[in-house]
């Protein structure tokens, strides 16, 4: 067989590049700790690492919401503590105006107290992130949540909430809304609302009431009629009937009931007490609650201890309904509370999940692409080596020829 000089020159350099190849490419591993360089390294583990990255992407952004939500959810507890003050403090000054013996500037001095307290109470709730969002907006976050004029408060955000995704399947709300939290708050105790009629005489005076007994409650408008300053009846609005109060000693129903000061007024599952001297003809209602905002409780409350009309039997009991609904807001508040708590406990839990996740995913990763360098030097010296080698030799029978072999 015989080879051509340009056969053998062509086939030694093949060869050496092959080698230099080779050699370039074990170079690149140690460079980047890789061995998987490309799909046509390992094409079965290059798939197996693409879908662990695609895994370990989705649950560092899992993390990245989480921080989101801890950030706004933390935000959030504070102004719910903050609003908490501001009510407690309100309440101290209503508990502080409840008092006979102030005067009317007395009471225009602590009205002028809750104004400000209505105005930190607003500023509250439109209370901003890092990034300027509003916390209590829900979905219009660039929107201030809430608007004032003069003491009317009003919410103009959105009532929807955004969901934040803090796991493959689990999803949180990262805030709440100012309607929720600020507006939505059963009025009176909660159940009811007691009121004395404007048109009363006497000093009278009702307190907000309790429940007694929640199954016996019928959700009517109730009017407690005095028919003289010892004696009362009560009448169903809702159905123009009478409430019986009693029956008499041959079991039929009584509708009349004496009264003294301080005596509580017992019916249909509640109580409500009356303090003073009613006047014959003087009036107090029970209704069901509705709904009253915490900022619409301070500004009744200012109203009342503003006014120069209303009768102290009035201004007490209208001070005791505000007492009564800055209670239930406090209350409603603490829920809330409690919820952005447990949220805030869920993300802490999700993310020290997702880390555990992500070190399992990385090492992962690692094991599949990974280089091991003992192995790579070793054959990066073997390499080495065999390209030396075959340079020498090339090197050595490239001098070779017939006229080295007839001149000796």
């Amino acid at each position: 067989m015989r080879i051509s000089t340009l056969t053998f020159q062509n086939n030694a350099i093949d060869q050496m590049d092959q080698l230099e190849a080779a050699l370039a490419k074990t170079q690149s591993e140690l460079a980047s700790g890789k061995r998987i360089q490309e799909a046509a390294d390992d094409p079965a583990g290059m798939a197996q690492v693409n879908q662990l990255n695609v895994e370990l992407s989705a649950s560092r952004q899992y993390v990245t919401n989480q921080n989101v939500a801890s950030a706004n959810l933390t935000l959030e507890e504070q102004a719910l503590s903050d609003a908490t003050n501001v009510l407690q403090s309100a309440r101290d000054l209503a508990v502080q105006a409840n008092n006979a013996s102030l005067s009317a500037a007395q009471r225009q001095d602590i009205a002028t107290q809750l104004q400000q307290q209505l105005q930190q109470l607003v500023a509250i709730g439109n209370r901003t992130d890092s990034n300027g969002n509003y916390l209590f907006s829900g979905y219009a976050a660039g929107t201030q949540p809430f608007t004032q004029t003069g003491n009317a408060v009003s919410y103009v955000g959105s009532d929807g909430v955004r969901q934040i995704e803090i796991s493959a399947n689990q999803r949180i709300s990262g805030g709440d809304t100012g309607d929720s939290v600020f507006m939505d708050i059963p009025a009176g105790n909660g159940t009811f609302v007691t009121s004395a009629a404007a048109g009363n005489t006497g000093t009278g005076s009702i307190d907000p009431g309790t429940v007694v007994n929640a199954s016996q409650w019928v959700p009517d408008q109730y009017t407690i009629a005095f028919t003289s300053a010892t004696q009362y009846r009560i009448t169903d609005d809702t159905t123009g009937q009478p409430v019986a109060l009693g029956t008499d000693g041959s079991g039929n129903p009584v509708y009349t009931a004496s009264f003294t000061s301080g005596d509580t007024i017992a019916f249909r599952g509640i109580e409500v007490t009356v303090n003073g001297a009613p006047a014959s003809g003087d009036q107090f209602t029970v209704a069901p609650a509705g709904k009253a905002s915490a900022f619409a409780t301070l500004s009744s409350l200012i109203t009342t201890l503003n006014s120069t009309t209303l009768s102290s039997a009035q201004i007490a009991s209208q001070i005791g309904t505000a007492i009564a609904q800055i209670d239930g807001a406090i209350s409603h508040l603490g829920v809330a509370s409690a919820s952005v708590g447990a949220r805030l406990n869920a993300v802490t839990a999700a993310q020290s999940s997702e880390q555990s996740a992500q070190t399992q995913l990385q090492a992962s990763v690692s094991q599949v692409s990974d280089l091991d360098y003992a192995a790579a030097v070793t054959q990066l010296n073997t390499q080495e080596v065999a390209l030396q080698a075959a340079q020498q030799s090339y090197a050595s029978l490239a001098r070779l020829s017939l006229f080295n072999y007839l001149q000796g």
